[in-house]
């Protein structure tokens, strides 16, 4: 969810010169479209050259959707250059973080008595908007902010509901959605206000906007809560977007303790379309790591 780690997953990977397509040709790479839409991001494949080059290669690995949390800081023509290069693989764009928090500042409370930072953050989703029309996105993340220990939870919690309602009064014309992120306390984001996805089904139903739903991040929901598909399953109606990342070490599956092939053959079972957001590093670097993570995709594809 920040700068770093997009700089983290790319570190000490050299740019290739060869063309992605005639590399992956050289490799044998199996161009195989994946059953459901995994999303790869910059970093993914790093060792394959900047983000264009990278688009390349993951298509012809199969894969059809990508995201790029930091879509909104790019310059009006890298984001078309980027829309460009997904519409001409035939690949999905995924989300983009339509309001990034002040991490470092625990901000913003959108549950505190002074509105400033609602009205703030309302600014940043009309902003937004535009973003998402550029890169012809139907999701856009958005993080809830963080506690105010001055405000009781239940006021919080309603004050949360109101803005996020009336950001679906101002997104939903446009046919896109916010997907909330609920994320963890334990590991990464201390004082964050949304922690489960049932917290985001109860604010989500609170806005009752279709323009309102869910990221399920089963990393996040792994460490704060686990429980995994039956979380899903009850939470399904509002849940707009997944993320995959395992736990721990937040790498590709395989790299630690969820089991992803039986939450794919139940995606499966719910004939889910839509993006799967691969938000996780890899867990060995360079190339050797990038072939290990398309397997660990085609392994847990095939369940």
């Amino acid at each position: 969810m920040t700068l770093s780690r997009r700089t983290l997953l790319a570190a000490g990977a050299a740019a290739s010169l060869v063309p992605a397509g005639i590399a992956a040709q050289r490799r044998g790479s199996n161009a195989a479209r994946f059953s459901l839409g995994y999303a790869p991001h910059e970093g993914s494949f790093a060792s394959r050259g900047g983000r264009i080059e990278q688009i390349a290669y993951a298509a012809d690995q199969g894969f059809t959707a990508w995201e790029d949390n930091e879509a909104a800081t790019r310059s009006f023509a890298e984001q078309e250059q980027m829309a460009k290069a997904l519409a001409q693989r035939g690949m999905t764009m995924g989300v983009f973080v339509a309001s990034m928090p002040k991490w470092s500042k625990s901000r913003p409370l959108l549950g505190a008595n002074d509105g400033a930072e609602r009205e703030a953050f309302l600014a940043d989703i009309r902003a937004s908007l535009d973003v998402a029309k550029r890169l012809n996105a139907t999701r856009m993340t958005v993080v809830t902010g963080f506690m105010d220990p001055k405000v009781p939870v239940d006021i919080q919690t309603a004050r949360v509901i109101d803005v996020m309602r009336r950001a679906g009064d101002i997104v939903a014309p446009s046919g896109t959605a916010m997907v909330m992120e609920p994320l963890n306390t334990r590991t990464n984001h201390p004082g964050v206000y949304m922690q489960t996805i049932s917290q985001g089904y109860a604010v989500a139903r609170g806005a009752n906007s279709p323009a309102v739903k869910i990221l399920a991040d089963l990393y996040h929901e792994q460490i704060q809560s686990g429980n995994l598909i039956p979380t899903l399953d009850t939470c399904w109606n509002e849940i707009g977007y997944i993320q995959f990342g395992d736990n721990p070490g937040r790498n590709e599956p395989s790299t630690g303790e969820i089991n992803f092939a039986s939450i794919v053959k139940w995606l499966k079972a719910k004939r889910y379309t839509g993006v799967i957001g691969m938000e996780h590093g890899n867990s060995i670097a360079g190339r050797a790591g990038e072939d290990r993570l398309i397997a660990a995709y085609r392994e847990i594809d095939a369940a």
